[in-house]
């Protein structure tokens, strides 16, 4: 493949080809990529999205040092204007790239407080932020330091995603044995703990909010509702957009994660916050990470409620080629609803049946089914994180379609398990 264009080229780290709209984005901005994929994902060259021009295999995660040499060898020779991902572990891996290359980025330390919980919880503390009771576990047997906390309280991985390891402890005297778990599961899942936090329980419904920062401005794209998980394990059921919120929260939404971006540093590009409403008013933030949220769901969320291309724009701030600051307005005026579905998993073991999906394929309100999980595969049982089954990401007329239609889901779709404890075959998240 050659990369020889007009086009402004960016190197997109660990983006899965199946899912599409960060590619038909680029395509539609005018800017080539070039795709290191995933380690477990092979890539055939003539099944390459259009805007792929080229692939460059990296190991990130055993082989940083090679990596980043890689990545310096590559721009000697083939310029490109800056580097991507939507895969969270892989955030503080491109910032510190870009930051030897000399290219737009947000820099390793902004990106690590971002994606570390406990500097994350510290920084925005010091900002005066809404911040639960917290505290930071350097080793499981440090787990008393946290039992002068209000109860319940969550345990979570510092640098863990989605929903890996996160447990809730409703008394002191369950602590320590979830504070176990919870470093027994990441050790296995993430190869390495650097430490746990653990914080006061927000009660309270949860909410996602979709941004996009340059130069220092911040624009709230769009408010969506994600839920109110109770746990003790906190797998994640839905996304609706816009949430049906009065003007005033909204407003108090909009006000902390503005400040949040100020808190942590975060001056270019998209993030995905995740937070809880207190008492259903008080925004607490849970994480913002520092890229598009959802391996791309997060685009399609914002693009459908609000119109604007909004991975067009991360990649063009990507790429130092967006043309001004975006300003700090009000949230945009919706122009429909969009809503993602995440299939659960229902149980645990070897999926025997998924049934239900192939019949929305066809459904004219929904765009995509995207299927991580298949019959074979095994669903591990919770602290431990297997993958979602799939996702349904659809457009209405108004919130209400989508609530109507999930609830039409959650009756329509049905996973079946084996009565088996062989768990050799793990699914594929």
């Amino acid at each position: 493949m050659t990369t020889d264009s007009p086009h402004p080229t960016l190197v997109l780290v660990y983006q899965r080809t199946s899912l599409p709209w960060i590619f038909e984005s680029a395509e539609r901005a005018g800017i080539d990529l070039v795709l290191v994929p995933r380690p477990d994902e092979a890539v055939s060259e003539d099944r390459l999205p259009p805007a792929v021009v080229d692939v460059l295999q990296l190991d990130i995660e055993t082989d940083r040092a090679g990596a980043l040499d890689a990545l310096r060898r590559r721009y000697e020779e083939n310029a490109f204007q800056g580097i991507v991902t939507l895969y969270d572990p892989a955030v503080p891996f491109v910032a510190e790239a870009a930051e030897l290359l000399g290219l737009p980025g947000i820099g390793r330390d902004v990106a690590l407080g971002a994606q570390d919980k406990r500097v994350m919880r510290e920084r925005l503390a010091a900002a005066g932020l809404n911040v639960p009771g917290f505290v930071r576990l350097d080793e499981p047997a440090d787990w008393e330091k946290a039992a002068r906390l209000t109860f319940p309280v969550v345990v979570k991985p510092a640098h863990g995603f989605s929903s890996l390891g996160v447990t809730k402890a409703e008394s002191p005297q369950r602590l320590k044995s979830v504070v176990d778990e919870v470093w027994r599961t990441s050790a296995s899942k993430l190869g390495q703990v650097d430490g746990l936090v653990v914080e006061e329980y927000l009660d309270g419904p949860e909410f996602a909010v979709e941004s996009l920062a340059h130069g220092g401005d911040v624009r709230i794209l769009t408010i969506g509702y994600k839920g109110d998980p109770q746990g003790p394990h906190f797998e994640e059921g839905v996304y609706r957009a816009p949430a049906a919120l009065p003007e005033t929260v909204q407003d108090d939404i909009r006000r902390e994660v503005i400040a949040a971006h100020k808190a942590l540093g975060i001056t270019d590009g998209p993030t995905h916050t995740e937070l809880r409403l207190r008492g259903g008013v008080t925004p607490y933030l849970l994480e913002m990470g520092a890229r598009i949220g959802g391996s791309g769901v997060s685009h399609y969320i914002a693009s459908g409620v609000t119109g604007i291309d909004f991975a067009a724009q991360a990649l063009r701030i990507a790429a130092g080629i967006a043309s001004e600051p975006l300003g700090s307005g009000p949230l945009p005026t919706p122009v429909g609803a969009a809503a993602n579905y995440i299939v659960p998993c229902g149980g645990y073991g070897r999926i025997t049946t998924i049934s239900g999906l192939d019949e929305l394929r066809d459904d004219p309100r929904v765009d995509h089914v995207v299927q991580m999980l298949f019959p074979g595969d095994v669903v591990r049982p919770y602290p431990d994180f297997t993958g979602y089954p799939a996702f349904v990401l659809s457009r209405h007329a108004s919130i209400a379609e989508t609530e109507e239609f999930h609830r039409f889901l959650e009756q329509a779709i049905r996973i079946e398990y084996a009565d088996d404890t062989d768990h050799s075959h793990e699914g594929q998240a």
